[in-house]
């Protein structure tokens, strides 16, 4: 097997766990080379995913590590041996990596929640909406790449419309649903849209509206993506040098926290599609 130029950041996340659990049982990549009959190379090809894991090899270390978690164990093989080659792979070589990575993260998602201050979230947005979104980009997009990101766009909304869904919960600011990316009509017909989105079973939206005292969140911008396991849970966040997914226990918990909190200062479900009839009967 040849080694990977770019592995994807599922692979990467893989990797970063075995490395985790290495250091966690005090062992130097030469010794745990030295346990598998491999050399040092191997394992920092792996520990860097460059090189992929078989379930055999995966097995031993965890044994070698002491590491006693079944289920978890279990959830890194399933990382290890997956092989699926979604949608998003026509996109390869077409978008940067991070659009594909986002895609698969999602594929493998057990939930998703975002939290949007500014824009409506890329899972609820229209055709239009993320049309106009990728447009104001200076400088601007040649056509065919700017139809390119939307078409992608639109499709990640296949984990909110297959036959077994992704549970989903947004919160949105209400700056970000009076906001119009493009003109009028389209802002209606994407307030319109999320309020048809709203009525799935699996799909809570919230609004935090202009008149909730004591907001001083609006800076935050979140993705959380469940794994398959806690410990493999994801989030993605917007910063100045751009998005940057966040793996560690400690940050994720922190996200975790920041998300309650920000879902108690919104309204409930049923009076947020309320809120969002009536701004939408506004335009």
């Amino acid at each position: 097997m040849g080694l990977r130029l770019e592995p994807t950041a599922r692979q990467v996340r893989l990797a970063v766990e075995l490395r985790r659990l290495r250091e966690a049982a005090g062992l130097k990549a030469r010794e745990a080379a030295a346990l598998l009959g491999v050399s040092s190379t191997q394992i920092n090809q792996i520990e860097y995913g460059h090189s992929g894991v078989s379930e055999k090899r995966l097995r031993s270390l965890a044994a070698h590590y002491a590491c006693m978690d079944e289920v978890f164990i279990d959830a890194l093989v399933a990382m290890a041996t997956d092989r699926t080659r979604g949608w998003w792979e026509k996109y390869r070589a077409q978008l940067p990596s991070a659009f594909l990575d986002l895609a698969e993260l999602e594929h493998h998602a057990t939930y998703r929640a975002d939290v949007e201050c500014l824009h409506v979230p890329g899972l609820l947005q229209t055709e239009d909406y993320a049309r106009a979104v990728f447009a104001y980009r200076v400088p601007e997009l040649p056509a065919d790449d700017l139809e390119l990101r939307v078409r992608h766009r639109v499709e990640r909304r296949v984990i909110i419309e297959r036959p077994t869904p992704v549970p989903y919960e947004a919160v949105i600011h209400e700056a970000a649903l009076r906001i119009r990316v493009s003109d009028r009509a389209a802002a209606r017909a994407q307030l319109t849209h999320i309020l048809e989105l709203s009525e799935a079973d699996h799909i809570s939206v919230r609004v935090i509206p202009f008149d909730r005292d004591g907001f001083a969140g609006a800076w935050n911008t979140m993705m959380l993506s469940g794994g398959a396991v806690p410990k493999l849970d994801s989030a993605q966040r917007d910063g100045p040098e751009g998005t940057a997914l966040v793996d560690s226990e400690a940050q994720l918990g922190a996200l975790r926290t920041l998300f309650r909190k920000l879902e108690g200062e919104s309204l409930n479900p049923d009076r947020s599609r309320d809120f969002i009839n009536r701004l939408a009967k506004e335009l």
